[in-house]
């Protein structure tokens, strides 16, 4: 209560100044925002023993029209994907690099590019793996340009095995992520396989359990699968990627080709022969990726995103040397400098400003356009924004962001009046429902859309 008592005295503090030099749009609207976000976030009952940031701008104006703890630092959750998936939209070009492949007469080099899109389920067409597949020479490849780690800084590490957090690779397939599957008819056995064929340990256990599960060893592709009681049922889990070690075996599988890492001898002749000239296989369109990246808020998408940039920028893939790049290039000018330690958001390491989302939003419309912005983020009622701002259509693009006791929101809203806004809401340490949070959210976004 006292920290919002102090917002509004400052507030009056700043309508004096504001008729003195014209800083700020007019006071009797900030009142209002204000207002609005008392009523319905500060003092929201799932909110209000939280932390909570909020910025509100009109890039038209060049203004903020509400400013509460803005330019305090907040762990983002997928809100981290932003400054990645502007990252990507600039440097990835049209279409993504699959590998980039150096011919003599005998062999085949190809250097991996972090691509995801590799034998990924959601993308039919595969260039890639088509020149595998008629390649008539020897086939060598390398890591040498792999400078990361598998799991993230400040990951949690007890969720492995869970889907949302695949290991991040050189080349990876599949998603890095093995599907297991039960069918079972009446009282029959069931039957359980994998989506792709593997040939890793697998331990069944016989006790008698109501649902089918799968685990995994933490550092090995050992699993341990329960049958369950349903006719159908699937369940996705990572595989330990062991640098290009299960890429190999698997990709070799599919492709039917042995495909085989390159001795220093090998890599030395081909990649530093001057007469051998490289050549990208691109694979997917950017756009097709980053869509779904901010859609579903696909943390395997963004990690590889940003070690796609850093390959493309710097010539290796490390989280640690792109962040540092993009913070002193494009990010240079960010009104708080944001502690940035990954692609997706899953590490609680990152921190990040309102005023710094707002600020990447506003450098992503004027670099790329809002067509091309409102093809990328999910609008109402779609993706991770499923079951919310109904209303109307398309009158929000935003990305969304969760983790335990975080809730975020950021993008741009259309009020009635049309104008164009860019808002952050940043919400830590809350103790409710991430659905209550999200509603108390709602109500506000909506009231200024309504109102303005």
């Amino acid at each position: 209560m006292f920290n919002i008592q102090l917002n509004e005295k400052l507030l009056s503090i700043f309508c004096i100044l504001n008729s003195v030099f014209f800083i700020l749009p007019s006071c009797s609207l900030q009142k209002q925002i204000s207002k609005s976000a008392i009523q319905f976030v500060l003092k929201d009952s799932s909110i209000a023993t939280a932390h909570v940031g909020i910025s509100i701008y009109e890039p038209a104006t060049n203004k903020y029209w509400y400013n509460y703890q803005g330019d305090h630092y907040f762990v983002p959750a997928s809100n981290t994907k932003i400054p990645t998936c502007y990252a990507a939209m600039k440097y990835l070009g049209d279409s993504l690099e699959g590998i980039l492949k150096i011919e003599n007469d005998t062999a085949i080099l190809f250097l991996p590019a972090a691509d995801p899109t590799l034998l990924h389920p959601d993308f039919k067409n595969q260039p890639v793996v088509s020149f595998l597949q008629n390649a008539k020479k020897k086939i060598y490849t390398t890591d040498i340009l792999w400078k990361e780690e598998s799991l993230g800084s400040g990951w949690s590490w007890d969720d492995y095995y869970e889907p949302y957090m695949a290991e991040r690779s050189p080349m990876p397939v599949y998603g890095n992520l093995v599907k297991w599957v039960q069918e079972k008819e009446d009282n029959d056995p069931a039957v359980i396989y994998s989506v792709p064929e593997v040939n890793w340990k697998v331990d069944f256990d016989t006790a008698k359990s109501s649902g089918f599960s799968v685990t995994r060893s933490i550092d090995e592709n050992d699993y341990k699968i329960t049958e369950g009681k349903e006719k159908v049922k699937e369940q996705y889990v990572p595989f330990v990627t062991k640098g290009l070690k299960t890429t190999l075996d698997l990709l070799s599988d599919t492709a039917h080709k042995t495909i085989s890492l390159a001795t220093p001898k090998i890599f030395q002749e081909l990649f530093f022969n001057k007469t051998a000239k490289g050549v990208f296989i691109h694979s997917q369109p950017t756009d097709s990726l980053l869509k779904p990246m901010m859609h579903r808020s696909d943390n395997f998408f963004a990690e590889q995103s940003l070690l796609m940039v850093s390959n493309k920028v710097l010539g290796v893939m490390n989280d640690e040397k792109i962040i540092d790049t993009l913070l002193k290039t494009d990010f240079k000018d960010l009104p708080q400098k944001p502690g940035w330690v990954d692609g997706s958001g899953l590490s609680r390491y990152n921190l990040f400003t309102p005023q710094d989302f707002v600020f990447i939003f506003n450098k992503m419309k004027n670099d790329f356009g809002m067509e091309r912005i409102k093809n990328i983020l999910p609008t109402g009622n779609e993706g991770t924004l499923s079951n919310y701002y109904l209303s109307e259509s398309e009158y929000i693009f935003a990305k969304t962001g969760t983790l335990s006791g975080v809730v975020s929101l950021s993008g741009f809203l259309y009020t009635k009046k049309n104008k164009l806004l860019i808002f952050s809401i940043l919400v830590n340490n809350h103790n409710a429902s991430a659905t209550s949070v999200r509603r108390a959210v709602e109500k506000f976004i909506e009231g200024i859309r309504n109102h303005y």
